[in-house]
């Protein structure tokens, strides 16, 4: 039994519309041996092992469900049981996570295993250690080889696994923030590996790191990390403080603790934790070991005069008290019979305890501390105490070293609620921790006493969200509101693009209309993150990182994500949900990779974007595969593209009110329109849209048609649509390889990315249209890695429209033969009529380019496919037809700046006679990937 592959979604995918893990796992003999035939030993080994699984419901959707199915006479495969016990070790690590599902994966014995995971180290780790427990508890002879390591314990194994789980967990008063957030509908972007957080989106966004918010002064924790300073300006205020120095050696703590008066404690001058702290130190001897002690954790160690009491954490929020609790160090209590070594295992044994902050209480420990607090007591680990005797394990009462939590927050004297208030606002902080001693919280401070030991900036939350006994407080819901006050937006509007064709496109527009309208607009594409229109990270950015990449902009107030068909499966999208989600079309391309072998399968994978819309699906109704997505959305309304004005269920989409945007014919052309409740909205000509060619770049109207149906369903003003599309061309500067074209020569040049059938034959189809007085000519490819039919499919979009055709191959051979592709579709060309004498197999892009350039005569159009885009690009514009003077070419495909170019003039043979042998030759350069891929 081995895994053979693992995919991590962070976001919705093909599986779930939250983070999920995908194994490919492969029983191999083990396919043999069901549940029902390995018996009851395995199973009761397993169930004792993660007592958790007998609360799993399985497919009977009740507890003890998956044990009943595992009992069955046949009852289920290793795939299954690996599921549930992965989700189970999750569990045990405190993760709330409760969705699997196991499928046949086509070979006997291969399983595709699905659960969900909190985070993504934990969750790989858990389907590891699953894999381990049930290879352990099988018989030896079947058991798989070197599955398990000589000398492997389980409770070792379990025990090791939390402590990792824990230490890249959310702390819990993290966790306790980020669950106040979901609550109020606050999207959240873990930052780091530790406890930062952004909450919000964009400009929206605020961040926090544990409980220290980004508002929280930075004096203000300087003053609280400050004991000294921090007992000086609160005595300075009338607020109870002990008496307390500052000292340096041992001797000046002798020394302080006399003037003081004993007894006193020795802290660390910047511990935490309770760390290195001793109290209640009677002699000169005690008071030299308390320094050591704190010593070990801080350079300066404080002295203060030691106040009876219990120890009390007053919580303040942006000036007000939200909760109190009474804190108890670890200790047990003598029953007269069992030793102190067995009444901590005892103690341990309350489901409430756990390693670290796994659970509501952490365990006790008979550690170096609490061996020198029995050592105090005169007692010893196998000491026998007295019923009723309270043995302390520990001197202070931290809940992360086995101590206890009693909420009283119901009984806190008004005084000592003012008390705290004032010493927080004090100090400074947004969100306060007061330690406060005092014999009974319930009394006034200026009646019995008391004193405060502290005031701490980012105060644990645990003790008073999950306290050992009393009422629980929503402590992190205070935090929230005063980052985020209600009606204070954390959102940004965020639109999703996907489709085999066009979105690249129609982002750059709808980001370009979003600019126009005021926004400042984050956008992923193909060849980037843009933001505010300006390029911050080159290279395909159409997956999950991206859009987080964007979110996490501080400067962005609306979000573009290209969302391409690769990053969905390889890791999901990068947000939950989105407000706007359009799929322009499902075409073949990309088919028979990572399992996706027909459209059908394409368009499920495209429809995720559709799925988890909350405001508007964009659909286009001219694809039946896309049409059908409807259905599969719960945005509250669905918008649908026509090209056709006579769409039937369009036509009965519109009547019942809903939206559309279709293309009309008018006595001044084509007229993009929309339609929403029950309105007619003329919105513009076409021919008015740089970026159609004057209505001939069809492809480019429905992407211009999508652009500004998104648009309007983000609520953007009608008259910024309109100038945003009436501004926006196809230069190379704005839509890279997206049909710029290019007038500088004698012949026209038009330059697209296009990489699959029905993107070639849109340009081929636009070719067809323009005005040429002279020959048409194209430079044709496709990608390596696709099938040999779509390599042919991509051929006859061209055959019988041009007078020559260039066949080339990309930089990246992926697995083909040097020539392999262009000898294809040369092929192909011939075999739909075209003549020999007008194919030419020059496999380099950069020589395949050259020569049709060469061809290129005054009239001519040459049309070029182009993978390398930025270099072929520049080999466009800077070529210089032989006998032509120097040109001012176009930076950037269409800038005003003016570059000219001279080299020496190259003698061409004129006309289709071109010979072109000499270019013909195997692969020589250096083996590139793609600037950009799907």
């Amino acid at each position: 039994m081995r895994i053979l592959d693992r995919s991590v979604y962070v976001g919705p995918s093909l599986h779930a519309h939250f983070p999920v893990i995908r194994l490919d796992l492969d029983l191999g003999p083990l396919e043999e041996w069901p549940t029902g035939r390995l018996g009851t030993g395995y199973i009761d080994a397993l169930a004792a092992a993660l007592p958790g699984l007998a609360e799993h419901g399985c497919s009977y959707n009740a507890p003890g469900g998956f044990l009943r199915r595992m009992r069955e006479d046949e009852g289920t495969w290793l795939g299954h049981v690996l599921e549930h016990v992965a989700i189970e070790l999750q569990n045990i690590a405190g993760e709330a996570v409760t969705f699997g599902k196991t499928r046949s994966a086509g070979p006997p014995g291969v399983y595709t295993v699905v659960y969900e995971y909190a985070q993504r180290d934990e969750g790989i780790a858990a389907g590891e250690l699953a894999l381990r427990l049930l290879c352990s508890l099988l018989p030896e002879p079947i058991r798989p080889a070197d599955s398990v390591p000589e000398g492997w314990n389980w409770p070792e194994a379990r025990d090791e696994f939390i402590r990792f789980a824990q230490r890249r967990a959310l702390g819990p008063s993290t966790a306790s923030l980020v669950r106040a957030a979901e609550a109020r509908g606050i999207p959240w972007l873990r930052l780091n590996d530790q406890s930062l957080v952004q909450l919000g989106h964009g400009k929206y966004q605020q961040r926090i790191q544990a409980t220290v918010t980004g508002r929280t002064p930075h004096i203000a924790v300087e003053l609280a990390s400050d004991k000294e300073e921090t007992n000086k300006i609160l005595a300075s205020l009338g607020l109870p403080v002990p008496k307390q120095e500052l000292v340096q050696s041992e001797s000046q703590a002798v020394r302080a603790a006399r003037r003081i008066g004993l007894p006193v404690v020795t802290k660390p001058y910047n511990g935490n934790h309770g760390r290195g702290i001793s109290i209640r130190l009677m002699t000169d001897e005690e008071v030299a070991q308390g320094f050591a002690v704190a010593r070990e954790h801080s350079r300066s160690v404080v002295v203060e005069s030691f106040l009876e009491g219990d120890d009390h954490r007053l919580l303040v929020v942006n000036g007000e008290l939200v909760a109190a609790t009474r804190r108890t160090p670890g200790h047990v209590v003598g029953d007269g019979s069992h030793t102190i070594v067995e009444l901590i295992e005892i103690v341990n044994q309350d489901p409430r305890r756990g390693v670290g902050h796994e659970k509501v209480l952490t365990r006790l420990e008979l550690d170096a501390q609490a061996q020198k607090m029995l050592a105090a007591a005169n007692l010893g680990p196998e000491s026998v105490p007295a019923p009723g005797v309270v043995v302390p394990l520990r001197s202070t009462a931290n809940l992360s070293t086995g101590g206890t939590a009693t909420d009283v927050t119901d009984v806190i004297h008004p005084d000592n609620r003012e008390m705290a208030e004032r010493a927080v606002r004090a100090i400074g902080l947004d969100v306060g921790g007061v330690d406060f001693l005092s014999k009974n919280i319930a009394e006034s401070y200026r009646k019995i006493g008391g004193g405060i030991c502290e005031v701490n900036a980012a105060p644990g939350f645990r003790m008073h969200v999950a306290p050992s006994e009393g009422t629980s407080r929503d402590v992190a819901g205070p935090v929230i509101d005063m980052l985020f006050p209600p009606g204070a937006p954390s959102r940004v509007p965020i639109a999703a693009v996907t489709g085999t064709n066009g979105k690249t496109t129609t982002s750059r527009m709808l980001a370009h209309i979003t600019k126009m309208a005021g926004y400042t607009p984050g956008l992923t594409t193909t060849d980037g993150v843009y933001i505010d229109g300006q390029r911050t990270v080159p290279g395909d950015m159409t997956g999950p990182v991206s859009a987080r990449m964007v979110l996490a902009d501080p400067q962005i107030d609306i979000a573009v994500l290209e969302t391409a068909r690769g990053g969905l499966l390889r890791a999901g999208m990068g947000v939950n949900e989105v407000n706007v989600a359009a799929v322009l079309n499902v075409q073949s391309d990309h088919l028979g990779l990572k399992g996706i072998d027909t459209l059908e399968q394409l368009a499920e994978v495209k429809r995720i974007v559709v799925e988890v819309a909350t405001d508007c699906a964009v659909l286009n109704a001219d694809d039946s595969l896309v049409l059908r997505m409807a259905g599969h959305s719960e945005a509250k309304s669905i918008c649908y593209v026509t090209l056709n004005p006579q769409h039937t269920l369009v036509r009965e989409h519109i009547r019942a009110g809903g939206r559309a945007c279709a293309l009309e014919a008018g006595v001044n052309g084509q007229m993009i329109t929309l339609y929403d409740r029950g309105g007619h909205i003329p919105l513009l000509w076409t021919h008015l849209i740089p970026a159609t060619l004057e209505g001939r770049a069809m492809h480019n109207v429905q992407n211009a048609m999508f652009a500004a149906a998104l648009a309007f369903s983000l609520g953007i003003k009608l008259d910024a649509i309109r100038q945003g599309l009436r501004t926006f061309d196809s230069t190379f500067f704005q839509a890279p390889g997206r049909m710029n074209v290019f007038n500088e020569h004698p012949f026209k040049v038009l330059f697209d990315y296009g990489h699959n059938a029905h993107a070639v034959g849109a340009m081929a189809d636009l070719a067809g249209r323009l005005d040429v007085s002279g020959r048409r000519i194209v430079v044709l490819a496709g990608p390596g890695d696709r099938r040999d039919e779509d390599l042919v499919a991509i051929a006859n979009a061209v055959a019988g429209r041009f007078d020559h055709y260039i066949c080339r191959r990309d930089d990246a051979l992926r697995d083909r033969a040097p020539d392999e592709v262009p000898r294809i579709q040369a092929a192909a060309l011939r075999a739909a009529g075209v003549r020999e004498g007008a194919i030419s197999i020059i496999p380099d892009e950069q020589q395949a380019i050259d020569a049709a350039l060469k061809m290129g005569h005054a009239g001519d159009l040459v049309l070029i496919f182009a993978d390398a885009l930025v270099r072929s690009w520049k080999q466009v514009t800077k070529f210089k037809p032989a006998g032509a003077p120097p040109v001012a070419v176009r930076a950037n495909g269409g800038d005003e700046r003016a570059a000219t170019f001279a080299r020496p003039a190259e003698p061409v043979d004129p006309g289709p006679a071109l010979n072109l042998e000499g270019l013909i030759r195997d692969e020589r350069g250096v083996r590139l990937a793609p600037e950009a891929d799907d």
